[in-house]
């Protein structure tokens, strides 16, 4: 079906790439097993046991995108590398709309997975509820609002998110408190207004750090008041 390159055999335990490297090459399981491995927040989680005779690595290939996941040899595995040359002979034959529509689809389901790996790890439910806040960039405080709201963390919706990893002092305004609840936070996701829609508006997906101990057990207990 494929056209082999060349082959190549790892070790019980061996990887082969890792999650977010660069690499666009394809493989073919020959012998062995292949397990894929996605990193969510510090935790590993296997997604799939790959058997002689599946593909992987094509989602790099077809999106130009980095490694989504991490392989990793299951006893002794021979993996074929498909060649290059006709992958891109194939590919190239068709429109570049078509082409386009490919793309953007994988981009997309790469987006869709880190989504997905984030909801199904969440430790804390997320409740729906209108609350005024405000953050701190480099420069200033910036008035928001959430939609939702759990225990760990919650979506600032925004015209300007700020960088996936920078951490700021959020201020939450809870209705029936005098003075805002001080939390340090750090951003997990972000969403520019490129990137949004109807159904998706732009903004930050946060995850809360520090906060004082009579700060925790009042966002507590208005969570369970809720």
């Amino acid at each position: 079906m494929f056209t082999i390159a060349s082959e190549e055999t790892y070790r019980d335990g061996q990887i082969i790439f890792k999650e977010g490297a660069p690499g666009d090459w394809v493989y073919v399981v020959i012998s062995g097993k292949v397990k894929i491995i996605k990193n969510v927040k510090g935790n590993s989680f296997i997604v799939a046991i790959l058997e002689a005779g599946e593909v992987f690595g094509e989602l790099s290939f077809l999106g130009g995108i980095s490694r989504t996941a991490t392989a990793q040899a299951v006893g002794e595995t021979t993996l074929g590398i498909v060649d290059r040359d006709s992958l891109d002979a194939e590919f190239n034959k068709i429109s570049s709309d078509f082409r386009y529509l490919i793309v953007s689809s994988v981009r997309r389901f790469q987006k869709m997975l880190d989504r997905a790996c984030e909801f199904s790890t969440r430790a804390s439910p997320r409740v729906q509820r209108t609350i005024s806040l405000a953050y701190k960039d480099k420069k200033s405080f910036t008035k928001a609002y959430t939609g939702n709201i759990s225990a760990g963390g919650l979506f600032i919706k925004t015209q300007k998110p700020l960088k996936k990893g920078e951490t700021f002092l959020l201020k939450l305004q809870l209705s029936g408190l005098p003075e805002p609840l001080k939390i340090n936070c750090e951003v997990v996701w972000s969403r520019g207004g490129e990137e949004a829609s109807e159904t998706r508006p732009p903004g930050m997906g946060v995850k809360f750090g520090t906060m004082s101990q009579t700060d925790k057990k009042i966002l507590e207990k208005y969570l369970r008041d809720m």
